[in-house]
């Protein structure tokens, strides 16, 4: 709840004078049964017209301040939950795009966008109902106590003895109901995520007639979330009839011991009606007070969830500079990494170098690694043992911005976003038309972009689904080539694309990418085999390692690969 009170402190002015308006409000609303049981003992007796009117008048006023004041004061309270919620979210946005990708892998995505939604929308609650019932009860609460101390001691005593048994009820159910509400979140996590999947999967649902399966796994943690919730807003809600026996149980005591007082003359009919109409502000106040102990209780469970990600350290921290001097432009030397402590290296010994223009070719089996090492270049994550090297200088101390700038990088499952084919290829960056034309032309994506209407204005849905598998491709590689990166890196990037197109791909990326340094991570022989160097992976180790020739003649599983794929002969260009 700390860092919420940071995000509050630029609004205290505003909230401090909406809490002096809500006062005035509620002393209004206070004010009104005094006015009422005055009237009734001291001015109706004496049958002036003029002087009921007054008081009449008088109630009106105090019931149009309080009317204005509450609402001028919620309005004030809504606008700074909104822009207090508005800040967080952005803040979280933030933090969530910069965290490296073991710290998203722990969170998993479908909890941060959980926690960007569900968890903000219930600190936006919390701080809007804090200020408007925040404020209002606990003056109603503690100016009805107060009043009816002064109008009827004794009847006061007898609901002063229930308080005690009301506060124990509240503090007990709502130590119970938070750790509920942290289940209950990350229940929502585990719903998201079974969305998320259903959603990006329903092509392959659908194609493969699952669709009754995938309704029976959304049915369970559908009704899981289901489950959590009545469980925590059962615990919650039981508070409420508890607070209504104390009190009505004080209310019983409080009309039976006012009766007695009214048969023996020790108090007046008056007095006794304006108590009860105090009693019941102040039983409205307690329930209010719960009602807000409930919002806390939601509220306190998404403020944790949400400061373990803005509290999460930076993982990868930028190390002092380590040059040294190399004619090499990449050098990979003895890495080895693990995804997780304690499992097995994903990758393990891995140690190649590169000199400026000349291009890497990485092959093997799914799951091999081919991935990881892509990944350990552009520092998504730092390598367990060795280091790896970009012109000589260590990339852990490199500036992240920098270090990124240098790469151009196209994934096979990378995203297209629901905009124009042109800003998809600019993609924020400041290139002009004729730039993304030519890097189309390079990715051979200009052929396909030409034959719709629209051409590069052609508005791309989500994820571009209104494309092919391999137009979608060509439109990733002109991303990656558009300002002619230092490091150019294709991830399984052309595995939708037919060898034609394919060798030229190839042939264009020779000519017009001569003085960058290219990594091709491939399935097929004929995508890397005109590579000046070829790493072949098995079982996250090194393999192989030399041109299309050498490993012919020296690398059994490479061998093996490249006849099964190719018949021992030549497929494209």
């Amino acid at each position: 709840m700390k860092r919420i009170f940071v995000y509050l402190r630029p609004h205290v002015p505003r909230m401090i004078l909406g809490v002096i308006i809500k006062f005035i409000g509620t002393i209004m609303d206070l004010f009104l049964p005094w006015i009422l049981s005055h009237m009734i003992a001291n001015v109706v007796p004496l049958k002036d017209m003029g002087l009921i009117l007054l008081f009449g008048l008088l109630m009106l006023v105090c019931s149009v301040v309080a009317w204005a004041g509450n609402v001028l004061a919620n309005r004030m309270a809504s606008r700074v939950a909104r822009n207090t919620t508005e800040c967080l979210r952005h803040d979280l946005f933030s933090r969530i795009s910069y965290l490296s990708c073991r710290q998203t892998d722990d969170f998993t995505i479908a909890s941060l966008e959980s926690r960007l939604t569900t968890d903000t929308y219930n600190i936006h609650q919390m701080i809007g109902m804090m200020q408007r019932l925040g404020i209002r009860a606990p003056i109603l609460l503690i100016g009805g106590i107060s009043i009816t101390i002064f109008l009827e001691p004794v009847l006061t005593l007898v609901l002063l003895a229930m308080l005690p048994f009301v506060g124990f009820a509240v503090f007990f159910i709502s130590r119970k109901g938070i750790p509920l509400y942290t289940k209950l979140q990350k229940a929502v996590d585990a719903m998201v995520r079974v969305v998320r999947e259903n959603a990006s999967g329903v092509r392959v649902i659908k194609a493969l007639s699952k669709t009754e399966y995938e309704k029976a796994r959304f049915s369970r943690v559908n009704q899981d979330v289901v489950d959590r919730e009545t469980k925590a807003s059962v615990t919650m809600a039981a508070s409420n009839p508890l607070m209504n026996l104390f009190l009505n149980a004080g209310l019983t005591l409080v009309v039976v011991a006012g009766a007695f007082r009214v048969y023996e003359g020790q108090t007046e009919t008056a007095t006794i009606l304006a108590f009860l109409t105090y009693f019941t502000i102040i039983l409205n106040a307690l329930l209010s007070i719960n009602r807000m102990f409930v919002l806390y209780s939601r509220g306190a469970a998404s403020a944790k969830r949400i400061g373990e990600v803005l509290d999460t350290p930076m993982d990868l921290q930028q190390g002092e500079p380590d040059h040294v001097d190399t004619p090499y432009h990449i050098t990979f030397d003895n890495v080895s990494f693990a995804y997780h402590t304690g499992r097995k290296e994903a990758v393990s010994d891995i140690s190649f170098a590169l000199k400026k223009g000349e291009t890497l070719g990485i092959i093997g089996p799914t799951g091999c690694g081919k991935s990881t090492i892509v990944n350990l270049l552009v520092r998504f994550y730092d390598p367990d043992s060795g280091s790896i090297r970009i012109q000589g200088d260590d990339i852990r101390g490199i500036p992240e911005a920098e270090l990124r700038a240098k790469f151009g990088m196209a994934f096979q499952n990378d995203v297209l976003f629901s905009d124009t084919i042109a800003e998809n290829i600019r993609f924020g960056r400041d290139l002009n038309e004729d730039a993304v034309n030519k890097a189309a032309e390079c990715a051979q994506a200009a052929g396909f972009i030409s034959e719709i209407d629209e051409g590069l204005d052609y508005h791309l849905t989500i994820r571009g689904s209104n494309l092919s598998g391999g137009q979608k491709q060509r439109v990733l590689i002109a991303r990656a080539v558009a300002a002619h990166p230092e490091i150019l890196i294709l991830d399984d990037s052309s595995s939708a694309l037919d060898y034609q197109t394919d060798a030229r791909l190839r042939k264009a990326l020779r000519e017009n990418c001569g003085d960058t340094t290219v990594i091709v991570v491939a399935q097929r022989v004929s995508s890397i085999r005109h590579a000046d160097h070829i790493l072949v992976m098995e079982q996250g180790k090194a393999a192989g390692y030399g041109t299309h020739e050498e490993l012919m003649q020296t690398c059994e599983p490479y061998r093996e690969t490249s006849i099964s794929q190719m018949g021992g002969g030549d497929i494209g260009e």
